[in-house]
C-alpha cells in the first residue's frame, strides 16, 4: 500500500499553537510495530535523494539561523530528530528555533484484520515572517519526502546490528 494524505485537526496537543500541519498514513501489513520502531524504520535512514536535499537545506539555512540536523549517533535521536516523548503508540520528535517550532508525530493504531495504520503528522508553529517564507519554500519537497519515508516501512526490515564478536 502507498501512503495517503489525511486531514489534520488543529489545535493539536503535541504542539499547541501550531498553525500548519499535514499527515500521511500507511496501511501496514507487516509485523506489529511500536511507534518508536515505526519512527526508526521510517525516519532513521533516508534514500540518497532525500539525504542530498536535506544536506543542501542545512547548508542554505544555517547562516539564516535555522537549526540543522542534530548530531548523528545520539541514542535520544531518531534520524536527526530529538525524541521529545514516546509511548507504545506515539512518538513525538522535533525541536524549536527562533523562526519556527516543529513536531513529527508518529502514531500506530490497529487497522483492519491484522494490519496497523501508521501515521506521520507534521506540526509547525511559524514564529515570524521568515518561518512563513521558509515553510512555503520547503512544502513541495516535504510533500514528496514524508510519503517516501513512510513507504520505506513496506520494505524488508534491515537485519539487526550485531556488536563486536
Amino acid at each position: 500500500m502507498r501512503p495517503r494524505s489525511v486531514a489534520v485537526r488543529l489545535p493539536n496537543a503535541c504542539l499547541p499553537g501550531a498553525n500548519w500541519a499535514d499527515c500521511y498514513e500507511l496501511l501496514f501489513l507487516g509485523e506489529r510495530l511500536t511507534a518508536h520502531e515505526a519512527a526508526r524504520r521510517a525516519l532513521g535512514s533516508a534514500p540518497r535523494w532525500i539525504s542530498s536535499l536535506l544536506a543542501l537545506r542545512n547548508r542554505l539555512v544555517a547562516p539564516l539561523g535555522l537549526k540543522a540536523a542534530a548530531p548523528a549517533g545520539d541514542a535520544s535521536l531518531i534520524g536527526a530528530f530529538p525524541i521529545l516523548r514516546e509511548s507504545e503508540r506515539e512518538a513525538v520528535l522535533g525541536f524549536d528555533d527562533r523562526h519556527l517550532d516543529f513536531r513529527i508525530v508518529v502514531e500506530v493504531r490497529d487497522g483492519p484484520a491484522d494490519s496497523q495504520v501508521i501515521g506521520v503528522t507534521t506540526l509547525v508553529r511559524r514564529r515570524n515572517l521568515f518561518g512563513y517564507l521558509y515553510l512555503a519554500a520547503v512544502t513541495p519537497f516535504h510533500k514528496a519526502i514524508v510519503p517516501a519515508l513512510l513507504a520505506q516501512l513496506n520494505e524488508p526490515a534491515p537485519p539487526p546490528v550485531s556488536g563486536p564478536a
